[in-house]
């Protein structure tokens, strides 16, 4: 019996999207821990889809200020939280959901925030 092509049979299967077009794309974690966060995501009730993916942005995105910003932000109490997201509020989220994965979906995810704060 012939066997079927590889890509024929992708072709046929029908790929789970969601609704709004969010999606959770982290670099330096495994797609079985983005589905895993994915799963935390729509089960959770203080988690929104999408939102792990932009607390690891904003939080980056805060960490690659030099000081002299944030310490002038700090000082004049400009902080930009409102618009772009509190970087701080990002990094408890990530610590949260660390806490709530496996342990080797935490371990893949504390590696890429490691790398973010600096200490690896």
């Amino acid at each position: 019996m012939p066997r079927s092509r590889s890509g024929h049979l992708r072709r046929g299967r029908a790929y789970r999207r969601r609704p709004d077009g969010t999606s959770t794309v982290i670099d330096g974690l495994s797609s079985r821990t983005l589905a895993e966060i994915t799963r935390l995501e729509l089960s959770r009730n203080y988690l929104a889809p999408g939102e792990v993916s932009e607390a690891v942005r904003t939080w980056k995105r805060h960490r690659r200020q030099s000081l002299r910003v944030l310490w002038r932000d700090h000082e004049l109490g400009d902080t930009h939280w409102d618009c772009c997201g509190d970087p701080l509020e990002a990094r408890e989220l990530l610590d949260t959901v660390m806490g709530a994965l496996s342990p080797s979906g935490a371990r893949e995810l504390r590696r890429v925030v490691s790398r973010i704060d600096g200490d690896g």
